[in-house]
């Protein structure tokens, strides 16, 4: 795993690199490197030149322009970095660190050099999750929204998974996610719950079609404990469960009832357009759910 975290200075990233340190030195060799990414946007500029024209390639070009964001940089985006740096380590990561500085749309930067830079994974704080859903549900890479709480402070972050299934391929990578996890996590993991939930919209449609909805959950469940069990994963470790009702309420539901610390996701096949514009699983999830950690799983 090649773990990238985009970094703001706030004390939401500090929680993400505390969750990366954690995590980071619990997965043991399974980790080989970090990197610590801060974009800067242009935005200082603001405060300091309130008529400043972003528009002016002439004025970018400056030695003005140049001088007044070196400085910025050094006074304000290195030190960050280094702070970040001091974080992972305290946190008990060894493996290597590196440091980047880019320059432009954070979104943009972030896929940019995760494809660039070959990070599998993308860790990210919640602050601004919102505008950059559509975004995440886009990239390759696993993504790992970082909840506002940490449980287990200055151990690993996550013992308690949920995984929600339908028998789809996107879910099936899920399930087969939440098995590297605990592999690479054996010592620490100690409950991963199996979830289907059946949609009340559809159901009296597929009752009238003859379909055996539980038989159907079942079956489901069963294949999703059977990659569970062939990769490893103890039985005493694992609960299967059905429930009825809207999918995304009964996943935050149950997450929040028994004490679940992440939400694991597979990615949907559909257009990110079409998941936005219907209220997807996943966009929910991810802008309902504050506390728990979200992983959307990746789509290569």
């Amino acid at each position: 795993m090649n773990i990238l975290l985009p970094i703001d200075g706030s004390e939401h990233s500090k929680r993400a690199l505390k969750f990366a340190g954690y995590l980071g030195s619990s997965l043991g060799d399974t980790l080989k490197r970090i990197g610590i990414l801060r974009v800067v946007t242009g935005r200082y500029m603001k405060d300091h030149i309130p008529f400043f024209d972003f528009r002016s390639d002439i004025l970018k070009q400056s030695d003005s322009f140049k001088k007044f964001k070196r400085r910025h940089i050094d006074t304000n985006i290195k030190p960050t970095l280094d702070e970040s740096v001091k974080i992972l380590k305290e946190a008990g990561i060894t493996v290597p660190i590196e440091k980047f500085i880019t320059e432009g749309d954070p979104s943009n930067e972030i896929i940019r050099l995760a494809d660039e830079k070959d990070f599998s994974t993308i860790m990210m704080a919640r602050r601004g999750i919102s505008e950059l859903t559509s975004v995440i549900l886009g990239m390759k890479q696993t993504v790992y929204i970082v909840g506002q709480k940490i449980p287990h402070e200055k151990m690993c972050p996550i013992r308690r998974i949920l995984i929600p299934v339908d028998g789809s391929p996107y879910s099936i990578k899920g399930v087969r996610y939440g098995a590297f996890l605990a592999q690479s996590l054996q010592k620490f993991i100690d409950h991963i719950t199996l979830l289907r939930v059946i949609n009340l919209a559809f159901y009296e449609t597929r009752l009238m079609e003859g379909i055996d909805i539980e038989g159907e959950a079942k079956n489901i469940l069963a294949e999703a404990k059977k990659i569970l069990l062939m990769d490893g994963v103890e039985e005493r470790f694992i609960t299967t469960k059905i429930c009825i009702g809207n999918p995304a309420d009964e996943i935050l539901r149950e997450s929040s009832e028994n004490d679940h610390d992440t939400i694991l996701l597979g990615r949907k096949g559909r257009s990110i357009f079409k998941d936005l514009i219907l209220g997807g699983v996943s966009t929910t999830v991810i802008q309902r759910c504050i506390n728990q950690s979200v992983i959307i799983i990746s789509s290569s």
